[in-house]
């Protein structure tokens, strides 16, 4: 990726577009996590920072990083002209439609970042496909896919939450490391650490990158380190942006003798393996074996049906389970997974240089691989995914293929998070519309490369269709509604968890097997 000019009025088009199907949502359904920020609001306004993280008046206890908590303090000074009463610790699930405009409102503000951070992402396009017209130019396109995606627009401003900005500070971290601006890339990344700790997943790929790039300041001629170049200044530079920002968070929590406390909340290990609905990933192909075992065994008699947990994995409940046939599998195991799925992207990063290019790759890679094996992973995480896929998929052929299996599975993955009637039509109207423009507009970019999917991939797609029809509209008419109420989420995760899987090894096989140039190396 190389600078390129900057958006223009079209740019501004598309934000505002957005924005106003944003205020549009306004009224739609939203969930927990509606009631979950406005706890949040009531006990950082109303209780001193040292009852922050031990308040459990609501089941939906504080449980973000300070930052968070001082981010949901700020806006709880503006939410009392609103209405009072959404400040009270006591009034849980209160709902009141000054509530829900001021929450709403509050989501699409604070996107004004993650606007200005995908124009930042634009500038870095590389500019070698031009296009005649602006519709197929890289920077639009890949303005749409930031500013319309769908999986962004249906997860903070119908479900509720605030991803957009925390998805904001991300991507502007990117393109600061693609701007060569690096202190900056990792004073936001450190920020956005202590408002979301999830983008921990990502930490590897920042730490080599920048070891490898920046406090490296020379290679050798055919790309190999220069170990003489090492600066301890520049490494100074990150570990005093990394201390500073871990004490302006943590420091008062640490003065208070409550990071114990702050932690537990922050790593609740209890849990469970997945959540209610199962994430698309490794666990739910696990846990569909374990379950088709299970049945298997005692159909056959090789199970005792009386020793078996009823529905432990089906039920809803978050909590520890136990499998049936498969071993247990334990908070230790995921990290031990995790931690052996990423290390070939961070070895390729340090081994095989490719400058913020490289670095891109691997934060993908440990973003999926982290989303495939982590532990009580919710669907929602595949959005880390995606959204800086976005940056590679208007660059090749090779990446926009993957980006469509991925980003059309993931998306469809998410459409349980609404399950309320008058959100159906919504939800499908605004998959479709992402959808086609997703498929159009790489295939035009890349007409000249040949199809971007092969025949297996368009048909794993198309199949998602009738996955639908059964599961909104013939199942809910069987008698299996009531008897087997979980089989539409159980197909959904682990037909996605399918094509998921097949994304992510095809995005590390692309990556271990591409050849890297000198220059490339040098760069």
């Amino acid at each position: 990726m190389a600078a390129g000019g900057s958006g223009g009025r079209w740019f501004l088009a598309l934000a505002l577009g957005v924005s106003l199907l944003k205020c549009l949502l306004i009224p739609t359904y939203h969930s927990t996590d509606f009631e979950v920020h406005r706890n949040w609001l009531a006990i950082t306004h109303n209780l001193p920072v040292s009852l922050w993280y031990y308040e459990a008046t609501s089941e939906w206890t504080l449980d973000y990083p300070p930052f968070f908590a001082w981010f949901e303090y700020a806006l709880s000074h503006v939410a009392k002209y609103f209405d009072q009463e959404m400040l009270v610790i006591q009034n849980l699930n209160y709902s009141s439609h000054a509530t829900v405009f001021f929450q709403r409102l509050s989501v699409i503000f604070t996107d004004i970042l993650f606007v200005y951070a995908a124009h930042e992402c634009c500038r870095c396009v590389n500019g070698k496909r031009p296009g005649k017209e602006l519709l197929e130019k890289p920077m639009f396109v890949l303005a749409v896919l930031l500013l319309w995606n769908f999986g962004l627009l249906i997860v903070d401003h119908i479900h509720f939450q605030y991803n957009g900005f925390l998805f904001g500070l991300m991507l502007l971290s990117v393109a600061r490391l693609f701007q060569k601006r690096h202190l900056e890339g990792a004073l936001l990344f450190a920020v956005l650490l202590h408002f979301k700790h999830i983008y921990i997943y990502v930490a590897p790929a920042y730490c080599v990158y920048l070891l490898r790039s920046y406090c490296f300041t020379a290679n050798k001629a055919d790309g190999s380190l220069e170990w003489s170049s090492f600066s301890f200044l520049r490494i100074t530079l990150l570990g005093l942006i990394v201390c500073l920002i871990s004490a302006l968070s943590l420091g008062p929590f640490a003065v208070l003798g409550q990071l114990p406390q702050v932690i537990s909340r922050l790593f609740p290990f209890k849990r469970g393996l997945c959540h209610a609905y199962w994430a698309p990933n490794f666990w739910a192909l696990y846990n569909a074996v374990d379950k088709t075992l299970a049945v298997v065994g005692i159909k056959y008699k090789f199970l005792d049906p009386e020793k078996i947990p009823k529905a432990s994995m089906t039920g809803g409940l978050v909590q520890e389970f136990q499998h049936t046939v498969l071993p247990s599998v334990t908070p230790l195991a995921t990290l031990i997974f995790t931690f052996i799925s990423i290390l070939p992207s961070v070895f390729c990063l340090w081994f095989k240089p490719q400058g913020p290019r490289g670095f891109l790759q691997c934060l993908i890679l440990c973003a999926l691989s982290s989303f495939m094996f982590g532990w009580h992973v919710h669907e929602k995480a595949i959005l880390l995914t995606i959204l800086p896929l976005s940056l590679l998929s208007v660059e090749s052929p090779k990446h926009a293929g993957i980006y469509l299996t991925l980003t059309t599975t993931g998306h469809f993955s998410l459409f349980p998070l609404l399950f309320t009637p008058p959100e159906i039509t919504t939800k499908i109207l605004l998959m479709l519309l992402f959808t086609v423009y997703s498929f159009s507009s790489l295939r035009a970019l890349f007409r000249k490369e040949g199809p971007l999917l092969n025949w297996l991939e368009t048909i794993y797609l198309i199949e998602l269709v009738p996955l639908e029809i059964f599961c909104e509209i013939v199942f809910p008419l069987t008698p299996w509604k009531l008897k087997f109420p979980f089989i539409p989420l159980l197909l959904t995760s682990v037909y996605c968890a399918l094509g998921i899987t097949y994304a992510w090894l095809k995005l590390y096989v692309s990556v271990l097997t591409e050849s890297v140039t000198v220059r490339q190396k040098a760069e």
